[in-house]
C-alpha cells in the first residue's frame, strides 16, 4: 500500500501530542508509545474513509485501543529496585482468611461462584451473569443470598475478613 502525503505530514505534527496523551492514559512513556504506534497503524489503515479532520477518528482511536489493553492486562504488580523485607500489612490475619475461605466453600457452587466473582475478581452483575449463564438479577439474589448465609456462619462472628465483602 502506498502511504498517502497527509498522513506523514499528520504523524510528523501530531505524534508528540499524542504521546502525551497516550501518557496521561497509561502513565507509562513505553506502553504510551507503544499506543501511539497501535493506533496510528489503525488510522493509517483507515486514512481514505477518516476524513478532512483526522484528530477526532484517531483519539477515539487511542482511547478505544488503551480501554481494550486495560481491561486484558493485570495491574496488580508495581516493579521496584528492591524487595520488601516483610510481606505487606492486612487488616487481617492469616487465620481469619482460613475461616472466611472454610465459609465459602459451604456456600452452594453458585453462590460461591457469584461472590467471588463480584468480590475477589471485581466483576459487574452482567458480566458475571454472562459467565454463569444467568440474568443479572439472578446473580444478584445469589449475591444476597450468599452474603446472608454468611452473617448468619457462626465460624464467621467477629471476622474482620468480612469487611472486605461488605458483610
Amino acid at each position: 500500500m502506498q502511504e498517502p502525503p497527509e498522513f506523514r505530514t499528520y504523524v510528523a505534527e501530531r505524534s508528540s501530542r499524542l504521546l502525551r496523551t497516550a501518557y496521561l492514559l497509561c502513565r507509562d512513556w513505553a506502553t504510551a508509545e507503544d499506543l501511539v504506534q497501535t493506533a496510528l497503524t489503525k488510522a493509517w489503515l483507515a486514512w481514505n474513509r477518516i476524513g478532512d479532520d483526522p484528530d477526532p477518528y484517531v483519539y477515539r482511536i487511542l482511547v478505544n485501543t488503551h480501554a481494550s489493553w486495560w481491561r486484558r492486562r493485570w495491574h496488580g504488580e508495581m516493579p521496584t529496585d528492591r524487595l520488601p523485607d516483610v510481606a505487606a500489612e492486612t487488616s487481617y490475619g492469616i487465620e481469619d482468611r482460613d475461616v472466611l475461605w472454610t465459609a465459602l466453600h459451604r456456600l452452594g457452587k453458585r453462590e460461591r461462584a457469584a461472590v467471588v466473582l463480584r468480590y475477589f475478581a471485581d466483576l459487574d452483575h452482567t458480566t458475571i451473569a454472562g459467565i454463569l449463564g444467568c440474568s443479572p438479577v439472578t446473580v444478584r439474589s445469589q449475591i444476597s443470598r450468599a452474603l446472608a448465609k454468611l452473617r448468619v456462619d457462626p465460624t464467621l462472628k467477629g471476622s474482620v475478613a468480612l469487611v472486605g465483602l461488605g458483610v
